[in-house]
């Protein structure tokens, strides 16, 4: 519970950023606070109005934001076989399955409080959101011009802090650098909205990568000391360095009673003891 009240808190209130950013690339308030009700998902809402605010075509943005949301769908598979949500209740539970409450419902022990932990976080998050949201492209209006404040950046600050806790491992990394690498090389030669795209392609190119290098090293050269190696190599050996264990056939061993200096037992002489008795 302490965990889910904490995310949901922290989370709910970056909405005010997003109302900012949204009012400040043209939106009005009811179009800004429809993303907030309907999507529901800050990555993808700060793409959409960081392509429309760039100049990119609503198409444009509307299809980084898409890409972008994709990966809640494979969040929901996961959910659905920890949670157990009724049928009923399966569209209601489906827009509340972000980042956040993906990773508190993970982080518990048992189902039950993987359901409290996605609940409350759901909640919390859900209604912090769109209250800030609200108050955010309210609060935009109120100012001005807001280039004039550098609010727009914003939206980019929160979605590197959004995207950061998920580069952990060294294949994260790379698609992070790689897609980096994409979006700011091809900014200059295509249309706004269109390298957030591009850069999409970073993730399979660095998995297809991965994968081949894995492959290769599982399938490299290794020297086993297997039963059969050990055979061919002692098979490999001259004849004279294989000692010999066999006795020789063509020298037979003479038997005890053949040898001249064996006596029967009842033939033995007789002793002078023998003849005094």
């Amino acid at each position: 519970m302490r965990d889910a009240l904490g995310v949901g808190i922290a989370v709910g209130l970056s909405g005010f950023a997003f109302g900012v950013t949204s009012a400040g690339a043209g939106l009005s308030i009811a179009q800004t606070c429809a993303l907030s009700l309907l999507v529901f998902t800050g990555a993808s809402q700060f793409a959409l109005v960081g392509a429309l605010a760039g100049g990119g075509g609503a198409y444009a943005a509307a299809a980084g934001a898409f890409f972008l949301g994709v990966r809640n769908a494979f969040y929901g598979l996961r959910l659905s076989q920890l949670l157990q949500v009724p049928r009923a209740l399966r569209p209601l539970a489906a827009q509340w399955v972000i980042d956040e409450t993906t990773a508190v419902a993970l982080a518990q022990p048992d189902r039950r409080g993987a359901r409290i932990g996605f609940t409350v976080t759901g909640l919390c998050l859900y209604v912090l959101w769109n209250l800030t949201t609200l108050l955010g492209a309210m609060g935009a209006e109120a100012i001005g011009d807001t280039d004039a404040w550098g609010l727009d950046a914003a939206g980019p600050a929160v979605f590197l802090a959004l995207l950061a806790p998920m580069v952990r491992g060294t294949a994260e990394r790379a698609v992070a650098a790689l897609a980096v690498l994409l979006g700011l090389g091809l900014l200059p030669v295509l249309p706004a909205g269109v390298p957030v795209l591009v850069s999409a392609l970073a993730a399979p190119a660095v998995l297809w990568a991965h994968g081949r290098r894995t492959a290769r090293g599982a399938t490299g050269p290794r020297r086993a000391d297997t039963p059969s190696s050990r055979a061919d190599t002692t098979s490999s050996r001259p004849a004279d360095a294989v000692p010999s264990h066999t006795p020789d056939a063509a020298t037979p061993r003479p038997r005890d009673d053949a040898r001249p200096d064996a006596a029967p037992q009842d033939a033995r002489p007789d002793t002078p003891q023998e003849d005094e008795r």
